[in-house]
């Protein structure tokens, strides 16, 4: 730090002192920035770590300036004032006005010069000449100033800056750069100099009344076009582009975009994180920036227009403005309706037909502006989001919808689902509305083609799964079908897309409903081997469970649903006669009459779940256990023969064992009986034409010890 307070003051012609703590020396003192030379009472003070040389060529300067004091002072004084008493009084007065006036404005540029100097600390000690030789400007256009008795380039030059003449700042600084004393390069200092006092003018155009700037933002403007010529002429010179892209001036544009982004982007009203999700709050910060955001830049545009940096606000204005709209829809948390409003906002700021900002004065015919342009580009960016999360949005609640494991939705909450977001649309642009509709549609392709690994993973389970679940995925099958059925109605669904879909649940239908009955008749098997041995078995509760299932599966109405039911039937009834053939003839003759009596009570109970799931159609339902109970009921043989004969027309796959092991059941029934009823059955039976869902063909009937039925009458 200098100890003390020091004011420079550079003269036409003459060379003034630095005042010090009071004391008034007529030397110049060496500003070295971070390291300071302090003159004070004739005494020097170095900063540490200075080089040897560097201390001996300062004494020697010091001396030297110091004598200039001592020694000749009083003859330049004698000099200075024979020669301002020959001019006259006027101009003498003049004069000395003049020479006031540039000490005053030198001093400011100075004293703005150390400023700037001095805030860049962290950049000097990477660029200690640079900066050095910056803070010894003023010192040597002094210098050269005593030594050629004209007026230096830098003080010209900080008189331009101040003024705000920009223009003529950059062509003096250019002419010093290549004149070829710049060798300290001092032009660097003198650009960066340059660069604020322009920013700064800019900012005070932003912040206050711009037309009150308007000349300087006029140079300031014509500074920038003159870089470009500048640097057009460089390229067009020579093929190395090195030296252009190291030049201080290149970076004006790309400075001058940044001051106006951040105070563009101080402007915009504040949304707080938690109000974003709001979709009220959402609406009435979309409201402010319509009324109070792109007014407020309209407002300060026309002195920008005026100054030549129209395009480059513009740009200003769509890069702030597209950055804050991309924050608000880069949430993930946002939803598609908020992300709507959004969309719908810049469509309208779009096809307004005011004049913003953002829209050009003059556009060529058959042609869009910059401005138009880029609000075309905000509102498709928007789209692309809201296209992201309506996708998102489907999948997620189809995956909700259809989980395996749980019970399925209803068809109309899927619909809702696929055609909502579309709907919504279609109230802001019906464009929009047919491409979240074809987003929507492929989410369901892409959501089937993963359903479907998942239904398979899910089916190559080790264990048997509940009955339960598996009836759940054949029913969401159903409900998808229905879906897409209405869907092809209400959107404009592709052949293309309705081959695949149906394709993908043709293929889940047919795996899920062999899975499904191998494991109702894994069941049902399991349960009757001891069901017929004991008081109680899981028999009943496994048919409660299908019907509990089939009565929610039957109210969707679905083609698969009746087929489904009857196949359970026909998987029941074949399981039950042959647990009840094979176990009849193991059995004494107290549990052969209980099994008439469970017979009576399994056979009453399949029969009303049958027609509670199936209503009318359960009447053409093949009943066998029905039939084989009037045969054993009958009172007597000619009554069992009548009774025989409907069965062997409606099962004529009954083979005589299986005739035999009925009769087994009936303990009252003597040999004499049994051996008519088996001549009946020989002279009845008929040779079975090849049918479908034939009953006795798969049930075996494995012979007892020696070949001999229980009675031993065969």
């Amino acid at each position: 730090m200098l100890r003390g307070r020091a004011a420079f003051y550079v003269s036409q012609g003459s060379l003034l002192g630095c005042s010090v703590g009071g004391n008034e020396l007529g030397i110049s003192v060496l500003l070295l920035l971070p390291q300071r030379l302090v003159v004070n009472n004739c005494h020097t003070v170095f900063s540490v770590g200075q080089k040897v040389s560097e201390l001996a060529w300062m004494m020697r300067k010091t001396k030297c300036f110091w004598g200039t004091f001592a020694g000749r002072g009083s003859k330049w004084e004698k000099v200075a004032g024979e020669n301002a008493r020959m001019l006259p009084k006027a101009t003498h007065e003049e004069k000395k006005q003049q020479e006031a006036k540039s000490r005053g404005k030198l001093k400011t540029m100075a004293g703005k010069l150390l400023k700037a100097m001095a805030s860049g600390k962290e950049a000097a000690e990477e660029k200690a000449g640079g900066v050095e030789m910056a803070g010894n400007l003023l010192k040597m256009a002094t210098c050269r100033k005593g030594a050629e008795g004209g007026v230096p380039a830098e003080e010209v030059i900080c008189e331009f800056i101040e003024q705000g003449k920009f223009l003529e700042a950059c062509d003096h600084i250019y002419n010093l750069e290549h004149s070829g004393d710049d060798k300290m390069g001092k032009s660097e200092s003198l650009y960066k100099l340059l660069a604020e006092r322009m920013w700064t003018v800019v900012g005070e155009a932003l912040s206050g009344s711009g037309r009150t700037f308007l000349e300087p933002l006029q140079s300031v403007g014509e500074s920038l076009k003159w870089e470009k010529q500048k640097e057009a002429e460089w390229l067009g010179r020579s093929q190395e582009t090195g030296p252009v892209s190291t030049w201080s001036p290149n970076f004006w544009r790309k400075e001058l975009e940044q001051q106006l982004i951040q105070y563009m982007a101080a402007q915009i009203p504040l949304l707080s994180s938690s109000a974003k999700a709001n979709e009220t709050a959402l609406k009435q910060h979309l409201s402010q920036l319509e009324t109070l955001f792109l007014p407020s830049l309209e407002h300060r545009s026309g002195v920008f227009e005026e100054a030549g940096l129209l395009s480059t606000y513009t740009y200003c204005c769509h890069a702030s403005l597209s950055s804050h709209l991309a924050t608000l829809t880069d949430s993930s948390h946002l939803s598609f309706s908020q992300c709507l409003l959004v969309y719908e906002w810049g469509l309208k700021m779009y096809k307004s037909g005011s004049e913003t900002c953002l829209r050009s004065r003059q556009t060529p015919q058959n042609s869009l502006s910059f401005g138009v342009q880029c609000l075309l580009w905000i509102v498709l960016k928007t789209e692309e989001k809201l296209l992201a999360v309506a996708k998102k949005e489907v999948g997620k609640a189809l995956k909700e919808a259809f989980d395996i494991g749980k019970p399925p939705c209803a068809d109309g909450a899927v619909i809702q689902i696929l055609t909502e977001k579309a709907e919504a649309a279609w109230h802001v642009s019906e464009s929009l509305s047919e491409k979240v509709e074809a987003v929507c549609l492929e989410e369901c392709l892409r959501f089937l083609e993963s359903y479907e690994n998942e239904v398979r993973n899910f089916l190559q389970l080790d264990g048997c799964p509940e009955i339960c679940s598996g009836l759940w995925i054949l029913e969401n099958c159903c409900i998808l079908r229905a879906v897409w059925c209405k869907l092809t109605y209400i959107c404009s669904a592709s052949t293309s897309q309705d081959v695949k879909v149906n394709g993908f649940l043709d293929r889940m239908e047919d795996e899920i409903m062999e899975h499904f009955l191998r494991t109702v008749a894994s069941k049902v098997k399991g349960t009757l081997k001891e069901h017929f041995k004991k008081c109680e078995s899981s028999f009943d509760h496994i048919l409660e469970s299908l019907k509990q299932s089939f009565l929610v599966f039957g109210k969707k109405k679905t083609d698969t649903y009746e087929a489904l039911v009857k196949a359970v039937n026909a998987i029941v009834i074949a399981e039950y006669v042959q647990a009840l053939l094979t176990i009849a003839r193991k059995l004494s003759s107290v549990q052969r009459r209980r099994i008439v009596s469970k017979m009576e009570e399994d056979h009453r109970m399949l029969q009303d779940i049958f027609k509670e799931c199936l209503g009318p159609a359960a009447g053409h339902l093949k009943d066998p256990i029905g039939a084989i109970l009037e045969l054993i009921q009958a009172s007597d043989s000619e009554g069992m023969k009548i009774a025989l004969l409907p069965i062997l027309k409606e099962f004529p796959d009954l083979r005589k064992e299986h005739l035999s092991a009925v009769l087994d059941i009936k303990v009252s029934l003597n040999r004499e009986d049994r051996a008519a009823l088996l001549d009946a059955f020989h002279d009845n039976c008929r040779e079975s034409k090849p049918e479908v869902n034939l009953l006795f063909a798969d049930i075996e009937i494995k012979p007892g010890k020696y070949g001999l039925c229980a009675c031993l009458c065969c």
